[in-house]
């Protein structure tokens, strides 16, 4: 938008802001002069209505009709304090003009459905109020640039959208309206403000009640608030449980169908192994092998093998040759094939309560590449030789061909962990005891110590919830994670510190080869020190500074002192809370959460596109080649980390909705429950014995009007002081659920 429209658009929305101000600029009001919120209003109405202009006193006297010697003096003092607070700039001495440098920014537009929408600036600084009225229309998501304004009595920010810079979803998801003379889409979530219009030509066959995907056509504008648009797929009845987790994944711009011009590319591969290429590879394929995953996995993308060896230098030493074995996608998946160019917009497999959307085509993420038992496949491993107490001796990368002997479930190794016998038992619990030394030491270092439980539900065949509940890590999830983890720091540390030795032994700055690496940054300070002033009235100390190792060492005594006890929940997701999350970079400042200088994603390619990428680059630089384009993987990097956050997003609506339908025949039944979130609308409740959450409204908390203590996290009742706070045991009924809005509404029972 040009900067005369922009300056347009304010002038309008400040208009009657200004019209009211200069009413009163002439005459006493209510026999008293004017004060200096008066002024100050006043002013600040006139420079947000000029942006771009420097103003005069002498301007903004006869502007604002300042005729008296008084109300002058009292205007220049009012506007040095603006400017002593960075609102306003001055030119000369007696002329101002408004901080656009603090007063229009750039960044991300936050809708909400209870109106309280909010802008997101760049450079990561505090939301910032947006009234219904100064949103310009702009949708969750969407890119905007916008302009501050005066600050009201409650001092609190707003801002106005001056511009929409690009559109988050150009797609919605909904349940159609078809009535005599046109047809709308009741749009799912909080990204549109309005129903969509769409012309009955355009309804693709849909009728009322099916949900559909409808694309955007045109978006709403000064002359037309109306959102139009067309029906692009018909997904079927409201209800049924296809329709629901398509519906979910199209809400997010996740694709719920794989197109057949790439699933018809995966059936021209060739999986056929050559002798040529056996002979280019290690061979591991009379070396046990196995893979170890959920019993109701398909695509094996790791293995472990181990075989005992003997070291020339100590031959009565115990040495254990332990190979990570990872499926070697990138050798089927060339770098800008449409097979390859459909992973990298896809960027992760999605993994909803009931289904996996895969990454790859069927083909190659549950055949080709997969290491099924019995068949030969190709891996890119990394090779360790260690001693019994998981020291590493040496080790080395290669390209390899397996063949996997066994493939167990999780529950079959952790009975044969807990002394039951079965298929190589001895090999297991050697790897586990390697895995446990890693772990050990891991902690030690400084690891954060987050066992964090996953629910999980058990589906009948049409989908519809059986059980709810909590897995939890067991000594043969933590068996393969040690190793995964292993392998991935390795990699990560050929790469990093190659780069870093080359620099030392220089002596000059020496820009290392380009990698993509897993990064953790270190916790909020802010978040930090909310999280002591929590939990400091249920007797916990919690260090918010010092090094990165004492300050997790002290998150782990944290964690470890609460077990058990009632507030348990409360410290592990407050803790949580004051992480940052972990995402791609070619950027290296290591990982926090896991204590290691260098990281990276290796061992995962058929579900993971940045592992496919640390295949491809380790591959180039063991062949001699130069480090790639930096600009181009960062970007790469980031597209991945928006994916992750993406999927993620989806998979928590989708247990949102089975948990909703889970307890939708429980309506009226009682349950014991604690607090899991405390929110200025109300408490959300977990239920103990299924793990199912629902809200508890602030209407519905009767005897009293209750506050929020955002830093407590807790509600406290105005007159009788009762407290509901984070971690509390109730007692809940349930109230409603809504399958449609994925949402349980429970009642507290005294």
């Amino acid at each position: 938008m040009p900067i005369k429209a922009q300056q347009l658009r304010i002038f309008c929305i400040f208009a009657h802001v200004k019209t009211n101000t200069f009413a009163i600029m002439g005459k006493k009001r209510g026999g008293k002069r004017l004060n200096k919120r008066d002024v100050a209003n006043a002013l600040q109405a006139l420079f947000q209505a000029h942006p771009g202009e420097t103003l005069s006193f002498k301007q903004i006297f006869k502007a604002l009709k300042f005729d008296t010697h008084p109300v002058k003096m009292l205007a220049i003092d009012v506007m040095e304090e603006m400017a002593w607070d960075d609102y306003l700039s001055k030119v000369g001495d007696s002329a101002y003009k408004l901080n656009l440098k603090t007063q229009v920014q750039e960044g991300t537009f936050i809708r909400k459905a209870n109106g309280k929408n909010s802008f997101q600036p760049d450079d990561g600084g505090k939301p910032v109020f947006v009234a219904e009225r100064n949103s310009m229309f702009a949708l969750n998501g969407d890119r905007v640039r916008v302009a501050y304004m005066a600050r009201r009595q409650n001092h609190i920010k707003e801002a106005i959208v001056t511009e929409i810079l690009e559109r988050k979803h150009d797609q919605a998801v909904g349940i159609l309206q078809v009535e005599k003379d046109f047809a709308f889409l009741n749009a799912e979530g909080n990204f549109f403000v309005h129903d969509i219009l769409i012309p009955k030509k355009k309804l693709k066959g849909g009728k009322t009640g099916e949900k559909a995907v409808v694309k955007i056509t045109q978006w709403p504008s000064a002359e037309s608030k109306n959102i139009v648009g067309e029906v692009i797929d018909v997904l079927g009845k409201q209800g049924e449980n296809n329709v629901e987790m398509h519906a979910i994944l199209a809400q997010y711009g996740l694709p719920y169908k794989y197109p057949k011009r790439v699933e018809d590319a995966a059936l021209k591969i060739n999986a056929e192994i050559s002798e040529e290429e056996i002979a280019r590879r290690e061979d591991f394929r009379n070396v046990f092998t196995c893979t170890i995953d959920p019993k109701d996995a398909k695509d094996f993308d790791d293995a472990l093998s181990i075989r005992k060896v003997t070291s020339q230098k100590n031959k009565t030493s115990n040495l254990y040759e332990v190979g990570v074995h990872i499926a070697d996608v990138s050798h089927y998946v060339t770098e800008g094939s449409i097979i390859d160019r459909e992973a990298e917009q896809r960027a992760t497999s999605v993994y909803l309560v009931d289904r996996t959307i895969p990454m790859l085509p069927e083909r190659l993420c549950n055949f080709v590449c997969s290491l099924r038992p019995d068949e030969e496949k190709l891996c890119y491993s990394v090779i360790f030789v260690l001693d019994d107490d998981a020291n590493i001796k040496d080790w080395h990368l290669a390209h390899t061909v397996i063949k996997s002997n066994r493939r167990y479930a999780y529950e079959e190794v952790q009975e044969i962990l807990e002394g039951k016998d079965g298929d190589y038992a001895d090999e297991l619990r050697i790897l586990d005891k390697m895995a446990k030394r890693l772990r050990e030491r891991r902690f030690k270092n400084g690891a954060v110590k987050f066992d964090r439980e996953e629910l999980h539900f058990d589906i009948d065949d049409d989908g519809k919830p059986t059980r709810c509940y909590f897995k939890k890590s067991t000594d043969a999830t933590q068996l393969i994670e040690e190793f995964m983890l292993l392998a991935n720091r390795t990699v990560a540390e050929f790469i990093g510190k190659a780069g870093k030795a080359k620099k030392e032994d220089s002596g000059k700055p020496s820009k290392g080869k380009t990698f993509v690496y897993r990064i953790h940054d270190q916790p909020d300070p802010q978040k930090l020190e909310s999280l002591r002033t929590a939990l400091a009235p249920f007797g916990y100390k919690v260090k918010t500074s010092g090094t990165k190792g004492a300050i997790s060492k002290n998150l782990n005594n944290l964690m470890e002192e609460a077990q058990g006890e009632r507030e348990q929940k409360l410290v592990e997701t407050l803790t949580l809370r004051a992480m940052m999350k972990a995402r791609y970079s070619t950027h290296n400042i290591g990982h926090y959460g896991l204590a290691f200088d260098y990281y990276t994603h290796f061992t995962s390619p058929i579900r993971r596109y940045p592992d496919t990428m640390v295949h491809r680059l380790l591959t180039r630089y063991q062949d001699g080649g130069r480090s790639v384009n930096q600009d181009h993987y960062e970007e790469l990097c980031e597209h991945c980390s928006q994916m992750e956050q993406t999927a993620q997003n989806a998979e928590r609506d989708s247990i949102k909705y089975k948990m909703v339908e889970f307890m939708a025949d429980k309506v009226g039944m009682e349950f014991d429950a604690h607090i899991s979130g405390v929110q200025s609308y109300g408490i959300y409740c977990e239920i103990d014995e299924n793990h199912c959450e629902g809200l508890v409204g602030m209407h519905d908390l009767d005897g009293d009007y209750y506050e929020f203590d955002e830093r407590n996290y807790c509600l406290v009742g105005r007159r009788h002081h009762q407290k509901y706070q984070l971690g509390d045991a109730v007692r809940i009924k349930v109230a409603r659920a809504n399958i449609e809005k994925r949402q349980l509404d429970f009642v507290l029972v005294d």
